[in-house]
């Protein structure tokens, strides 16, 4: 997987808590194994009309013509709660977003999206409340996220962001679980060949 560094892109307001993976991707869509064609599905029973058409429901966010586009969501607190279905991140990301900035999210959800390369940020409401407001008065505001310095700007709100170590070193390398063990491949292989034989 490829690393991130520095995220810039327009927002996508999803003004709401306690948003579940059910919510992000519906149990009936959970029927692949690759990581890609969940973002038709992505937060399915509220971004469609009731049907089998896949009307888009006008009043949801994601399907204002303002914000197409956008690889950044903003919304609150506990976000991925729910299931621990890995399928959450992979419809994110494949719908095109990069990065969540919330409040607070779910722990397994947390650890899934670091595992594949969507960025979760945690920023206290306020300024939440800011960056909303910012990009419902100009969709083509431009949020910049810099993983290096943990710094999110836009315009001239900037915010520091919290991130522990050890996650943002598999972000900036793009190592996921597998990656991280095959990092130590010559020390397991070390020790692997210099173990007596009877073990």
């Amino acid at each position: 997987m490829t690393g991130i560094n520095t995220i810039s892109g327009t927002a996508a307001p999803l003004d709401q808590a306690n948003i579940d993976t059910d919510q992000i991707i519906p149990k009936q869509f959970l029927t692949g194994v690759t990581r890609s064609g969940y973002g038709i599905n992505l937060f399915h029973d509220w971004r469609y009309l009731p049907g089998p058409e896949k009307k888009p429901d006008p009043d949801f966010p994601l399907n204002d013509a303002k914000f197409k586009g956008a690889s950044i969501l903003l919304t609150r607190e506990n976000f991925g709660c729910g299931s621990s279905r890995e399928h959450a991140p992979w419809a994110l990301a494949d719908y095109g977003f990069r990065a969540i900035i919330a409040t607070s999210f779910a722990d397994i959800f947390y650890g899934n999206s670091i595992n594949n390369q969507l960025l979760p940020i945690c920023l206290n409401n306020a300024q939440i409340d800011q960056l909303i407001a910012k990009v419902n008065a100009n969709a083509n505001s431009d949020i910049y996220i810099d993983l290096p310095t943990q710094q999110v700007t836009c315009e001239e709100l900037s915010f520091n962001f919290d991130i522990a170590p050890h996650h943002k070193n598999n972000l900036l390398k793009g190592l996921d679980a597998i990656g991280q063990t095959l990092e130590l491949d010559n020390k397991i292989s070390a020790y692997e060949n210099n173990r007596p034989q009877w073990l």
